[in-house]
């Protein structure tokens, strides 16, 4: 938990400073390159969270890794390793966008099924919940088999679990209960 909330002031600290120069929105495609290219890269992934290697040199890493990057983001680069926190580049990223996102009334809601859903039923869950939220609403899918059927609908810290297999836990707790 600490680490988040450390992500979080460093990311709040960096929007500011983005919107100071008006770079916001260009920081945060800078951002969705980092989430993306950390989240693609085990190699990235060991680089930064190894204690062998200096703070530097990771520094330097990244800096050649994410060559087209504004100054601010790369300024970001320098005060994690300063401050040894490096390894936390990834949640810095992800608290900046979901921050920018908030800023600009937008947000992102994963809908979590068993199997892939489809464009039609898709849109109608969008509109659904743009009418709810009063926001614009991304929405990502992820496959999770072991729900076996339903959905979970997470949009920021709000969870609606309709998951066949939360259903047939709710059931399980009440059997023992009542035993």
């Amino acid at each position: 938990m600490t680490n988040s909330r450390a992500a979080l002031r460093y990311a709040k600290a960096t929007l500011e400073m983005a919107q100071d120069q008006k770079l916001a929105n260009a920081i945060e495609k800078d951002m969705h390159l980092i989430v993306d290219t950390i989240s693609g890269s085990d190699a990235l992934k060991d680089v930064l969270a190894s204690p062998i290697l200096e703070g530097a040199a990771k520094e330097k890493a990244l800096t050649h890794i994410f060559k087209g990057v504004h100054k601010i983001s790369t300024d970001l680069f320098g005060l994690l390793r300063q401050k040894n926190r490096l390894p936390m580049l990834n949640e810095v990223a992800k608290s900046y966008i979901k921050l920018n996102e908030e800023l600009k009334g937008e947000s992102i809601a994963v809908i979590t099924t068993a199997v892939p859903i489809s464009a039609t039923l898709e849109k109608k869950v969008l509109q659904t919940i743009q009418k709810i939220s009063n926001k614009k609403i991304t929405l990502q899918n992820q496959i999770n088999p072991d729900i076996i059927g339903g959905f979970i609908l997470r949009i920021g810290d709000l969870q609606y679990n309709s998951s066949i297999s939360n259903k047939l836990n709710n059931l399980k707790r009440e059997f023992t209960n009542s035993i």
